[in-house]
């Protein structure tokens, strides 16, 4: 059996596996990603399905753990914007490789992009040509 020279500590990905791998976190991640500062109802409307309190929850998690930046502003009517942090945008970054190979999957199911800005759509459409 071939000796591994990748092998890697796994303990670290303790805490953190469990928060991405929750349905919507990743989807939260790469879509504050692709928009920078968003606001609650903005994201609830990129990710159409999510409940109110899904999100909440997850944005709360996200941020408890680094990943996500609440910034509130004092006016009338309230304002809260979310992004990145620095974490937050290093994890992004690391997925974009399993977004790229699930994209070029012939098995991808298109009406999953149709909510996707037009120009994103279009380079995971020709990923999937660059395969056929």
């Amino acid at each position: 059996m071939p000796k591994n020279n990748h092998q890697t500590c796994l303990c670290p990905l303790k805490g953190i596996i469990d928060l991405i791998s929750k349905k919507w976190a990743l989807l939260i991640i790469n879509t504050l990603g692709n928009s920078g500062k968003l606001r609650f109802n903005q994201i609830m409307h990129a990710l159409d399905g999510i409940s109110p309190k899904t999100l909440s929850e997850t944005l709360k998690e996200l941020q408890a753990e680094g990943l996500v930046a609440r910034e509130s502003f004092a006016e009338i009517p309230p304002r809260v914007e979310y992004c990145l942090t620095n974490d937050g945008v290093d994890l992004r970054k690391s997925i974009i490789p399993l977004l790229e190979w699930t994209a070029k999957r012939s098995s991808v199911d298109q009406k999953r992009c149709e909510s996707c800005p037009p120009s994103i759509r279009a380079r995971n459409q020709a990923n999937l040509g660059e395969k056929n």
